[in-house]
């Protein structure tokens, strides 16, 4: 993965090639369908005219389709009058309410909370950065822990750029599978380090269990596998190497749930997520070798709300937190260690544009409030439709 080059050209390319496709498929113009000619039907002869002819208007006289509707003219009632009023006045399919634009770009920028139709196509293109620098204490005693043999501090900086492609389809209406693709870039400024390689695979399941009814929130099933596909950071050498992926297989599921109360969004999710035991490593850390790794066992749960601020613009705040432990790792020599539980959370802010009808792109930013997570992030996203797989 680590021969794929060291400079970021790949990814500016990448970028290049996503946003002209979403160009290329706003400034194609769509196709006006022509109306069939309608024959009119013939009309009736025309009545002989008083002596002194008032002209009604259009909408005191129906215009006759027969000639026994001509004789005989239907008079309108106050009780018809009512039901047309009554009529014109209900919300049509196709008409837009504020309440399901605000559902719709809410669940472009969560997908997490999003289903796809049955037979439905999805393609969206993410583009994040986060940068993560952290100061650490390197002690060494000498073996009768008498004396201090060695004391620096490590510094670690790090700016990582994403790509990733999420496809997804409807297996079901309530049913939907998806699939991620990431491509990594790492820099470390301070040990003028780089990688650009392939990420970690996921494959995702989302299953809306109840139907949606109207004053109920909804509720999504979800779960994912996250592969192994990208460099480990227990397999390479960490003096002069960079990681891409995180070296083990994990497997996730949880529950999210979201409220419209317009103009306002109102969501939540939980999830806890299990990894393998990775053996047969052969890392040198410092003076030891480390032969295994147990990840442990991670429990999370998010939620925030979105608000619209008209048609096009939106934005949402969210709150992330997640606890890991159970984490061992052990050495060649028979000796281990068990860390202390990780802790990371942070804050989210998404803003939502709708550049054209059918596109919705969200720009984010995040603060990390722990030391275990980043120090910032940032994100872009937006749908694609290529070779014609995505479905309105």
């Amino acid at each position: 993965m680590r021969n794929w080059g060291k400079a970021p050209q790949i990814l500016v390319a990448l970028n290049c090639v996503c946003f002209s496709v979403a160009h290329a498929d706003d400034a194609a113009p769509a196709t006006t369908p022509v109306a069939p000619t309608v024959t009119p039907a013939p009309q009736a002869p025309a009545a002989t005219a008083a002596p002194t002819p008032v002209t009604p208007t259009a909408s005191e006289t129906p215009a006759p389709t027969n000639a026994s509707s001509a004789m005989n003219p239907t008079v309108p009632t106050a009780a018809t009058g009512a039901d047309a009023a009554r009529d014109a006045l209900k919300e049509k399919s196709t008409d837009v309410s504020s309440e399901k634009t605000l559902n719709e770009v809410f669940k472009a920028s969560e997908k997490t909370y999003s289903l796809n139709k049955k037979g439905q196509f999805a393609m969206n293109y993410d583009v994040s950065y986060s940068f993560y620098r952290d100061s650490r204490i390197d002690i060494a005693l000498s073996a009768d822990s008498s004396s201090l043999t060695r004391l620096r501090i490590q510094e670690d900086a790090q700016h990582s750029f994403g790509n990733t492609f999420d496809v997804s389809y409807g297996l079901r209406d309530n049913l939907t599978l998806s699939a991620s693709l990431p491509l990594v870039y790492k820099l470390d400024t301070l040990g003028s380090k780089t990688v650009l390689g392939l990420g970690d695979v996921a494959f995702g399941l989302r299953w809306q269990p109840i139907p949606l009814k109207r004053g109920l929130p909804s509720t999504t099933l979800f779960t994912s596998l996250s592969t192994a596909t990208g460099d480990s950071p227990y397999e390479i050498n960490a003096s002069r190497d960079l990681s891409t992926g995180k070296g083990y297989y994990s497997l996730s599921g949880g529950v999210s749930m979201s409220k419209v109360t317009d103009p306002i969004v109102i969501y939540g999710s939980t999830s806890f997520s299990i990894a393998n035991r990775i053996s047969g490593l052969n890392q040198a850390r410092g003076d030891k070798a480390l032969s295994s790794v147990a990840p442990g066992n991670t429990l999370g749960f998010s939620f925030g709300f979105a608000y619209s601020l008209n048609y096009d613009v939106s934005m949402s705040a969210s709150y992330q937190h997640s606890i890991s432990s159970n984490g061992r790792y052990a050495f060649s020599d028979g000796t281990a260690v068990e860390p202390a539980a990780q802790v990371s959370s942070s804050l989210n802010y998404t803003l939502s544009l709708r550049t054209s009808p059918k596109r919705i792109v969200n720009v984010s930013m995040g603060y990390g409030l722990t030391e275990d997570s980043p120090d910032v992030t940032l994100g872009f996203s937006m749908p694609l439709e290529f070779l014609g797989l995505a479905k309105e």
